[in-house]
């Protein structure tokens, strides 16, 4: 399973959800927390090139495969 791990780098950079959502400026809340809480099946490349420009983050970065399909 590919999950992004948005929550992770957020954490690691010290940011909240709020500020990501602010900095994006493109989105509905609704969308924006779908996207960040891995409960989406798709995410435009557009997103994707944003959200690895707010954080500061090779686009690889935004994702993490794990072998168990549960684990979201």
């Amino acid at each position: 399973m590919v999950r992004l791990r948005i929550l992770d780098i957020l954490e690691e950079q010290e940011h909240t959800k709020y500020w990501l959502y602010k900095q994006m400026d493109m989105m509905s809340y609704r969308n924006f927390k779908n996207i960040v809480e891995n409960e989406t099946s798709s995410i435009r490349f557009e997103i994707l090139d944003k959200l690895s420009r707010i954080l500061n983050v090779p686009i690889g970065e935004l994702f993490e495969q794990s072998e168990d399909p549960t684990d979201i």
